[in-house]
């Protein structure tokens, strides 16, 4: 495509201009597009009397920074530290202990994810005895319980129950050896 203004160089600037509903197109070379205001220099476009490169109006184009404000106006910020969870994200580092508890709906799923679950066990101490390893089996028997109950497997639970009750009673009951620790 030539251009329209001095009908000589090939077209590289296509100008589209609406006013009062008429569509005005203009095909220019760098030159003429330059003499007639609508570029300014090498990769700068005149845009609405404003100064703006091809890469910085390509970057707002595919820049969702109002979608990225309005998310970050809605995700939680710690009230200890003022760390914002995208902050976290960004670093992988939390700013303080109150983190736990202001991301802990963000933590649990990618701890568990990590880990394989969010609960920590830590090392057993030896001087707890097999009391505190029946302690452990009590604590994960109830919850298996639960999670039986919410998915309404009520055989499987009634044996959960059972067994949970038997452990119970031998805590509670000094001569079956697992009062002592």
């Amino acid at each position: 495509m030539i251009c329209d203004d001095c009908q000589k160089e090939t077209a590289c600037v296509h100008v589209t201009k609406i006013i009062d509903q008429q569509k005005i197109e203009r095909h220019l070379c760098e030159q003429c597009a330059q003499k007639s205001g609508e570029i300014i220099g090498k990769g700068i476009i005149n845009l609405f009397g404003s100064k703006l490169s091809v890469h910085d109006f390509l970057k707002e184009m595919f820049n969702y920074s109002a979608l990225d404000t309005a998310r970050k106006s809605l995700e939680p910020v710690c009230a200890d530290c003022g760390l914002s969870y995208s902050e976290f994200s960004l670093s992988g580092q939390l700013g303080c202990s109150g983190c736990y508890q202001t991301f802990s709906g963000q933590l649990e799923p990618l701890i568990k994810r990590i880990h394989g679950t969010a609960a920590h066990n830590g090392k057993k101490p030896k001087r707890s005895g097999i009391r505190f390893g029946v302690e452990q089996r009590l604590k994960l028997l109830r919850h298996e319980l639960e999670q039986r109950v919410s998915r309404e497997e009520y055989e499987l639970a009634a044996k959960l129950r059972d067994e949970i009750k038997d452990l119970e009673k031998r805590l509670v009951d000094p001569d079956s050896g697992y009062n002592q620790g």
